[in-house]
């Protein structure tokens, strides 16, 4: 389980150049990994690839992309207040797309950020629509609906 999910989140890291650079998506790499790690050698172990260990890696990366999504809002609105150094806003874009929009939608109502700004409302919801019909094409490819 570890080994897969190792081999997917660095196959992102390679494949999404932004990435490279963004130190939240390195702590959710980190949070998952560890919550694989965590699982195999507590509860379970499965072979690389078997279902069961892609729907665990999809309830980890969730959570764990949330998680740090809403932490990053928050880092970057203490940062804003301090007139110090700010993430990109490409980076929070990087990781509401994969998959952290609701701690971002979150984010932005608790630490009341990034709310108000035009440009960077319209982005976000135009990604989340896009990524809507991409997981509804994803889906309807594999039949499932």
């Amino acid at each position: 389980m570890v080994l897969t999910f190792t081999i997917i989140l660095l196959g992102l890291l390679l494949l999404i150049p932004p990435l490279q650079k963004n130190s939240f998506y390195m702590l959710h790499i980190g949070l998952v990994i560890l919550a694989a790690y965590y699982t195999e050698s507590h509860w379970f172990t499965t072979t690389p690839f078997h279902p069961k260990t892609l729907l665990l890696f999809l309830v980890f990366q969730l959570v764990s992309i949330n998680l740090v999504t809403f932490i990053a809002y928050g880092a970057d609105k203490k940062a804003a207040q301090k007139n110090s150094w700010r993430i990109p806003e490409s980076h929070l874009h990087t990781l509401e797309f994969l998959g952290g929009w609701a701690g971002a939608l979150l984010g932005q109502k608790f630490f009341h950020h990034k709310s108000k700004k035009r440009t960077y409302q319209t982005f976000f919801w135009m990604m989340m629509l896009f990524e809507t019909v991409l997981i509804f094409v994803i889906l309807r490819f594999l039949n499932i609906i």
